[in-house]
């Protein structure tokens, strides 16, 4: 159940490219107690604000404010966008709500876009939570192991006409999920599952635009990030197996990783209350 305390407005904000972006803003900084946290979504979602976060964030007072990437949620298309570009998206969105520091959360192909942020706006990121979020394209380890369905990312690295192909016959593979993600997404993060088939059901570039950015070079370098940075990943994670979580640590200066050995992809989501704490922690020392 929404917290009573959480009302969301949107807005679609031009950026000075001419594209539009959805952005929703839950609770006004009068109303907060000082801390913004802007959450970068799943692929494929809409970027509405999702209940169980609304939820957390109202009984904190933090002001949680979310978008659409582009092609998502009524977004406009940016054609050969990639991980960094969220960065310029973000300083644009923040301006335009009078915000001036705030911490980043992103979950799932959200993950990235959230640590492009810290690298790209050192002043203004207090910190970073990465929730089962892809490590950079590389090399240095198996990238595909462990992943139940990987061949959308695997046509990606072809090219994006070969993930516009791919599209055109993928199914979703039930057996991505654990029966913990199940659980999960009948119950609390029920929203989850709802706004991915919303965002599904308007098509599919945004996601197609997502793995191919994923497979790409960012735009940025993890030895960029100067925020403390928090993984959070399930240690039963078919989509984004655990290996991307500690390839990350290990390349992130200041980085901790809580490893969740029961969780899968959506059910290590029930860390974000927590991980809430730990952005106001860090936004504490500040």
């Amino acid at each position: 159940m929404r917290s009573p305390d959480a009302v969301v407005s949107d807005r679609d904000l031009r950026l000075t490219d001419g594209r539009l972006i959805r952005v929703y803003d839950a609770g006004r900084q009068e109303a907060s107690d000082g801390l913004t946290v802007l959450w970068h979504h799943g692929s494929p979602q809409t970027g509405a604000p999702l209940e169980p976060l609304l939820t957390a964030a109202a009984a904190r007072r933090i002001r949680l404010v979310s978008y659409g990437r582009p092609s998502y949620g009524g977004s406009s298309p940016h054609p050969g966008r990639n991980v960094a570009s969220a960065a310029a998206d973000v300083a644009q969105i923040v301006d335009a709500l009078g915000i001036a520091r705030f911490a980043v959360m992103g979950a799932s192909g959200g993950g990235p876009h959230a640590l492009a942020c810290a690298a790209l706006l050192p002043d203004r990121v207090t910190g970073v939570v990465c929730l089962a979020g892809l490590a950079p394209f590389t090399q240095s380890f198996d990238w595909y192991a462990g992943m139940v369905s990987d061949g959308g990312l695997r046509a990606a690295a072809a090219g994006r006409e070969a993930r516009e192909r791919y599209a055109a016959s993928d199914e979703f593979d039930q057996n991505s999920f654990t029966p913990a993600d199940w659980a999960a997404l009948e119950g609390a993060w029920a929203s989850l599952g709802t706004d991915a088939g919303r965002a599904e059901a308007a098509g599919r570039e945004g996601l197609i635009d997502d793995d191919v950015a994923f497979v790409a070079p960012w735009g940025f370098e993890l030895a960029q990030i100067e925020p403390p940075v928090l993984l959070v990943q399930g240690g039963q994670d078919r989509v984004v197996p655990p290996t991307h979580a500690y390839w990350l640590m290990r390349n992130c200066r200041s980085s901790e990783l809580w490893l969740r050995p029961r969780d899968g992809h959506i059910s290590v989501l029930n860390a974000s209350r927590v991980a809430l704490d730990w952005l106001r922690a860090r936004d504490e020392l500040l």
